[in-house]
């Protein structure tokens, strides 16, 4: 069964990136918001880039393990 995590993906939903540096993974975290935080600003205007990169995020901090 594959542990999930609700506390790192409730704090995702807010600021992304977050989840994960509070479950340790500290580069991953490091290059959601470098590499999401670019594309986004490039990307803003089509509202679906950032969406994605957000719920990905989200995402991988609930089911990714530690």
């Amino acid at each position: 069964m594959q542990k999930t995590y609700g506390l790192p993906a409730l704090l995702s939903l807010f600021v992304p990136g977050l989840g994960q540096l509070i479950k340790g993974q500290i580069l991953k975290a490091f290059l959601i918001w470098a590499v999401g935080g670019v594309l986004s600003f490039f990307l803003a205007w089509t509202l679906v880039v950032p969406f994605v990169i957000w719920a990905w995020n989200v995402y991988d901090a609930y089911n990714d393990p530690a």
